[in-house]
């Protein structure tokens, strides 16, 4: 339901965290290594540029941390999406979201017809927000600070939900998703030792 938070100022990284960014905190010894089945980026060659997959909410927030940052609240992850808490269903406005704006299924096939894949991170640079954030509906899901619960029980002051529940919240819908679930509004919970290659 439409609900009104208030969100203080924060920054956001322009884009997803890359293969390359996780493995520089990987060989600092301040984060561990993701999985490598199925459509995991880490094992693949070529594939630096892509956003990282197959990590579990605690590797996602090691990682924030080290790179002097923390996971962004459920709230500052949908203003951003929003393009800065606009009334508009996706990043870029309302027309619905296509192969030209997001990687995604389209009806082309998962990965805009690639198959299981990820693209490169801002490889649909018509899909980014109006402060030029990049990937924020599609190509991997993306873990956030909070707990999962119902909306209208989330703070309203824009932090992140810290009673423990069924699961950690993950926005965004990745490439294996129809245009519905990479709206800016849409949610989804995984536990939080899940790694995906979705997320």
């Amino acid at each position: 339901p439409v609900r009104q938070v208030s969100v203080s100022g924060f920054a956001l990284s322009k884009t997803e965290v890359t293969v390359g960014q996780y493995r520089a905190c990987v060989e600092a010894g301040a984060c561990t290594a993701p999985d490598t089945e199925g459509s995991c980026n880490w094992s693949q060659s070529g594939r630096d540029e892509h956003p990282i997959n197959c990590v579990d909410w605690e590797q996602a927030s090691a990682f924030a941390k080290w790179a002097g940052g923390r996971l962004p609240s459920e709230a500052e992850w949908e203003y951003a999406a929003r393009s800065g808490g606009k009334d508009q269903t996706y990043g870029w406005g309302n027309a619905k979201a296509d192969c030209g704006r997001a990687v995604m299924d389209d009806g082309s096939g998962n990965g805009c017809g690639k198959g299981n894949t990820t693209w490169p991170v801002c490889s649909k640079p018509a899909g980014n927000t109006a402060q030029g954030l990049c990937d924020m509906a599609g190509n991997v899901w993306e873990w956030v600070e909070d707990w999962y619960g119902p909306y209208g029980e989330a703070p309203s002051d824009g932090s992140a939900r810290t009673q423990a529940a069924q699961g950690r919240v993950g926005r965004g819908g990745c490439w294996f998703n129809f245009a519905s679930l990479l709206r800016a509004a849409f949610r989804d919970w995984g536990d939080p030792g899940l790694r995906g290659d979705r997320l």
